[in-house]
């Protein structure tokens, strides 16, 4: 049998999945003990029990001068400001990409713009970000949406373009109107590819966010890796980092789970 016919049982998934994981890990940790043995003082891959003994001091022990446990505020931080971020360019790119996808004078007007927006660097409009909004959180929200809006709004356009011609027509022959094919017949069809679309914005949205963190900001998780880095604490870097992965990885799955739940038979099984 082909290679390409064979699919793992649900226990060989799982292994081969923490195979990879452990592959990482070994190579990090053998290399981490041929630079400390090199030099103990080493701080640029520390090894895997000061980054665990840092991630519990991060984790439970409040900050002397505050008295909170920065871990944690960070954490709200970055999550309040990239979940209004995600949702209100999911708002958007649901409004623009339906409205674009289905009418021809808002296509003919707004596709043209939103190509040239969606290919413009978002990290280069940071600095005009923080001139015309100022360093709070508009400015960084502001960076997100721009960042993963046009990009959502091309690929419900192309969702809508993919609905059979044959359904508009029927729908219209029973004698709907604009707004109902959009709430009836585009709505339905193009949610999956919605949530789909935020899932593989999550990656630049958490760049974006770490970004605008890094440059202007008092608390968050960018904010702190830029901080501790003059002082090359990579462990805590490596920590917060990780954490990081974390909660992408949950909200990823989050979506995931909420587009099977939804729309089972749009959502594929990978």
């Amino acid at each position: 049998m082909r290679w390409i016919n064979r699919k793992p049982d649900h226990v060989s998934q799982i292994i081969l999945a923490l195979l990879s994981f452990m592959i990482i890990l070994v190579v990090y940790t053998l290399t981490s003990q041929a630079r400390l043995a090199v030099n103990p003082s080493d701080k640029l891959m520390p090894a895997i029990s000061k980054i665990i003994e840092t991630a519990g001091r991060l984790i439970f022990e409040p900050d002397k001068r505050s008295g909170e446990i920065l871990f944690w505020k960070d954490s709200l931080v970055s999550l309040v400001r990239i979940c209004i971020g995600i949702i209100i360019a999911g708002v958007s790119g649901l409004f623009f990409g339906m409205a674009i996808g289905m009418i021809p004078y808002i296509r003919a007007a707004l596709s043209p713009l939103v190509k040239v927006i969606s290919v413009v660097p978002p990290l280069a409009l940071l600095p005009i970000m923080f001139i015309a909004l100022g360093l709070g959180e508009t400015s960084k929200i502001t960076l997100i949406v721009i960042g993963v809006t046009p990009f959502i709004i091309r690929d419900l356009i192309a969702r809508v373009d993919e609905i059979p011609v044959e359904q508009i027509v029927k729908a219209q022959t029973l004698g709907a109107n604009t707004f109902v094919i959009a709430k009836s017949v585009v709505l339905p069809q193009i949610m999956p590819r919605l949530v789909s679309a935020i899932r593989l914005s999550l990656g630049p949205a958490w760049l974006f966010l770490i970004a605008a963190e890094a440059v202007a900001a008092e608390a968050g998780l960018g904010y702190r890796i830029f901080l501790v880095r003059r002082y090359l604490a990579m462990d805590v870097i490596l920590t917060y980092v990780i954490w990081i992965s974390f909660l992408a990885f949950v909200m990823d799955w989050v979506l995931r789970k909420t587009s099977e739940n939804l729309w089972p038979w749009m959502e594929s099984k990978s």
